[in-house]
């Protein structure tokens, strides 16, 4: 009952910020992946022009979404009453108080159906992206179907939406009930889109961005894997609607950080080369993670650490299968499972590949393996998803990492609950 009275109050808050600041943009980035890359690009690229208001972390629940637009943080105690009325005393200050923003990017995040009509009750953006659809929370939806009237149901509020041609297929094209959206990617059909020349680990791929608004231009874009040009390309496309000319658009993207665990590419112990894609996992980003790996050519040789990919239901046993047989014994020296899903199906599917297996207890224990087999100039790729499979943990160790604040989950909170985790196998 407090909770419903919480989300209705915060709901408000919102829509008297917005009313009382009409002049504030509001960018939201929904999706089954890539919602945190995407939302990270843009902010890198409008702060050129912009004071823009993006929570770093991926607070994107229908508690924490509201809390995030007015820039108030989550009350330590949820339950406690008193916490709340000092977030609502708050609320109403930053409502009244002179705008500190131009534009406010936030992730919206679906666990179940519905979720994204509740947004739509207090929300209008003005730009939508709709990062991908890919099978999440299938212990809810059910169906891939489902996921993606979910998703897509984020424009029917929207004025303008912005869609991955290439992460969500097109079969779901009946689904979008907004004519006014633009598709963007790598994908030859997209309306924005980057088409990659060149690749170099050091620099990144260099190419040339699409846009009807400009035809062409020259860009380079640092990131490793073709998967992950799609949430700058989101970015790209968003900042050119919001009127960015290419000298900008090129200028920020020399401006975009990596994301911690996104296929960061890290120089490991005794030349190895590390990709840490250890953010999270899924189906279609393990796939592509993977492909990304076997287009390292010049490597002496290529290993995959492979973590359990969550939430996905009923789906689990053959999406685990799927990804293992995709393991190629004449690319990759090993394969390397850890959690219990891995184990079970990665790992026999790989086997039956032709492919060397080793299934480690746990992350650590899967850098210890990997060091012990790697030969310099090897290239490593370390993809898994986060509770209890923790695989920045193996990138610790083949980097030899104590602290590094370009690694996912580092902060203390993060920290003692891995050690309260890892203490198990000792």
């Amino acid at each position: 009952m407090f909770k419903k009275y919480v989300l209705k109050k915060m709901k408000r808050y919102v829509i008297d910020y917005f009313a009382y600041h009409p002049e504030i943009k509001l960018i939201v980035v929904a999706g089954s992946v890539g919602k945190t890359s995407t939302k990270r690009a843009l902010g890198d690229l409008l702060v050129q022009r912009y004071r823009v208001r993006m929570h770093e972390g991926n607070h994107n629940s229908e508690v924490s979404v509201p809390l995030a637009i007015l820039g108030i943080a989550l009350p330590t105690k949820l339950k406690n009453p008193f916490s709340w009325f000092g977030v609502f005393r708050a609320a109403r200050r930053r409502i009244r108080q002179p705008t500190d923003v131009d534009v406010i990017v936030q992730e919206l995040g679906v666990d179940h159906p519905g979720d994204m009509a509740a947004f739509g009750e207090y929300l209008r953006p003005d730009i939508a992206l709709v990062t991908a659809v890919t099978p999440e929370h299938m212990e809810f939806f059910g169906t891939i179907e489902a996921v993606a009237q979910e998703e897509l149901s984020v424009l029917s509020f929207s004025k303008v939406g912005l869609i991955n041609r290439d992460d969500i297929d097109g079969r779901f094209a009946d689904l979008i009930n907004n004519p006014n959206f633009s598709t963007y990617g790598t994908s030859g059909s997209a309306e924005f889109r980057f088409e990659p020349q060149r690749f170099d680990a050091d620099v990144g791929y260099e190419g040339t961005i699409i846009a009807s608004e400009y035809g062409s231009f020259p860009a380079t874009i640092k990131v490793a894997g073709e998967h992950s040009l799609r949430p700058i390309m989101g970015a790209v496309a968003a900042a050119i609607m919001f009127g960015f000319a290419p000298e900008e658009v090129v200028r920020g993207l020399s401006m975009i950080k990596p994301v911690p665990g996104s296929m960061n590419i890290l120089h490991g112990i005794g030349g190895v080369t590390v990709i840490d894609d250890t953010y999270n996992s899924s189906p279609a980003a393990a796939a592509a993670a993977l492909q990304t790996l076997y287009s390292f050519d010049d490597a002496a040789e290529r290993i995959v650490v492979l973590g359990d990919m969550r939430e996905l239901g009923a789906s689990s046993q053959m999406e685990h299968e799927k990804l293992g047989s995709m393991c190629d014994p004449n690319l990759l020296a090993w394969v390397v499972t850890v959690g219990p899903e891995s184990e079970r199906y990665i790992a026999p599917a790989a086997r039956r590949r032709g492919c060397q297996v080793h299934i480690a207890r746990n992350a650590i224990e899967a850098g210890e393996f990997v060091r012990s087999v790697t030969q310099g100039n090897a290239i490593v790729l370390v993809k898994g998803s986060q509770d209890t499979i923790y695989l920045e943990e193996c990138v610790k160790v083949l980097c030899n990492m104590t602290e590094d604040v370009r690694l996912v989950r580092q902060d203390a909170q993060w920290m003692a609950k891995k050690e309260a985790f890892f203490q198990q196998f000792k």
